[in-house]
């Protein structure tokens, strides 16, 4: 296309050789004029709108964002979507580095990221938004596209002005895609251009050469949105039916005691003492598996529970539920008055950001649980997600296989063995000391 007939430089060619020196990769290359780069500068903005379907999301704006979602919220949750809304705010303005928006389903990743798009494209920048599969679809197409080549597109797509990357995580990984996503962001890395990616993944989940530059806190922003799915009613929102918290909310840390007041031997005390301990520090970051076997009664339920406790008083409950419970809540889902699904039920269950399960063993061992509990601890353990255990300690080998294999991967998993007898036996046999004559 032929550029400003009145331009000094290329005298209305519309493109001039590179000046650069032999040996340059550049070398003898056409370039575009710049008297021709405003006119560029617009089709490859309105190439990249179109890639992106922005039409679709143009109602997703800062203005429609709220920040105290839908229904009651905890300060926490409130606290974290504020937060993440002025962190993509800043960066739409800024448009500096990257922001790693994290969170659950629904929690208005994708809202905010579309926000920042619809800005800066209002703003005149060149803005591609796709997710991650799309992405990956449209570099395949590419290959048989007749308006553009592979090249071209991949080219167009790493150094879009800015990129937006929605559902990393989402695609299908394979060898080939793993590798295009990796070119991707490390061009991107080192050229230091803005990018804003979203992900329902932890770090820990995603692969080892993109999470190192998503670690990199000179360039990367890292919001985790700690809110519920915006899209669920929030009568539904699984907890508040499911948890059984609420019968434990005076099994607090601070109403745990060591039993001074009893004749334990030494053992006893130090199991006691570790367990304590152990709950609190996991309490404050909760990560990896933390088990709690012992007799009936000997405080395991009181420390899973302190811990729930604990992490509600800050606004981010966990879900806390005896076995049998939970299991009965997924059977409950099959009877025709119930308002939930099974597959919705089981997802709020396995995915949950923490969760307690107390009294593992003591359910009715059919096939169905059977299958169940393996599906659910399998899935927990591949995404690493934080859970507690509580278990007797006779119950451990009449476990599932499949299950039991997990608890015993001491690289993920915590085991803590209280050795105390049963608190209530004892507190009745001292009873009976003190009435003797």
């Amino acid at each position: 296309m032929p550029g400003d007939p009145n331009c000094p430089y290329c005298h209305g060619v519309g493109y001039l050789r590179a000046d650069v020196p032999p040996g340059d990769p550049r070398f003898g290359r056409l370039e575009p004029c710049v008297c021709r780069m405003a006119e560029i500068s617009h089709q490859v903005h309105q190439r990249l709108f179109a890639l992106s379907r922005l039409n679709e999301l143009s109602h997703l704006r800062f203005e429609t964002f709220q920040p105290q979602g839908r229904g009651e919220l905890s300060p926490l949750q409130a606290q974290s979507l504020i937060a993440a809304l002025n962190q993509a705010q800043q960066f739409a303005q800024r448009l500096e580095g990257w922001l790693l928006l994290m969170g659950g389903y629904g929690c208005g990743k994708t809202h905010l990221a579309a926000a920042i798009a619809n800005f800066a494209v209002e703003h005149g920048v060149p803005t591609l938004f796709l997710t991650v599969p799309d992405l990956l679809d449209q570099l395949r197409f590419a290959y048989e596209a007749e308006d553009t080549t592979f090249e071209e597109r991949f080219e167009e797509i790493r150094n879009a002005t800015l990129l937006i990357l929605d559902d990393f995580g989402t695609q299908n990984a394979t060898p080939w895609a793993q590798e295009k996503l990796f070119q991707i962001l490390n061009y991107r890395y080192i050229n230091r251009l803005p990018t804003v990616i979203t992900t329902n993944l932890s770090l820990d989940e995603i692969e080892a050469r993109i999470r190192s530059r998503l670690q990199d806190p000179e360039l990367v922003t890292r919001v985790i949105i700690r809110a519920p799915d915006y899209r669920r009613p929030t009568s539904d929102m699984g907890h508040p039916e499911l948890s059984s918290l609420d019968l434990h909310a005076d099994q607090t840390f601070e109403t745990f005691t060591l039993r001074e007041e009893e004749e334990l031997d030494a053992e006893a005390r130090r199991s006691l003492k570790q367990a304590l301990e152990t709950c609190q520090k996991f309490a404050r970051h909760p990560q990896g598996w933390l088990v709690l076997t012992g007799d009936y009664g000997c405080g395991k339920t009181h420390l899973a529970a302190a811990i729930a406790n604990y992490q509600a008083r800050f606004g981010d409950p966990p879900l806390f539920v005896m076995v049998p419970d939970l299991l009965d809540h997924l059977r409950a889902t099959f009877s025709p008055s119930s308002t939930v699904t099974f597959d919705r039920r089981f997802e709020e269950i396995r995915t949950a950001p923490l969760l307690i399960l107390d009294d593992l063993g003591t359910q009715s061992m059919t096939p169905w649980v059977r299958e169940k509990l393996a599906q659910l601890f399998n899935y927990r353990y591949d995404a690493r997600l934080p859970t507690v255990i509580t278990i007797a300690a006779d119950a451990l080998a009449e476990l599932d296989m499949r299950i039991r294999s997990r608890l015993l991967d001491e690289r993920l998993v915590t085991t803590l063995f209280i050795s105390a007898p049963p608190y209530h036996a004892r507190k009745t046999t001292q009873r009976k000391k003190k009435k003797s004559p």
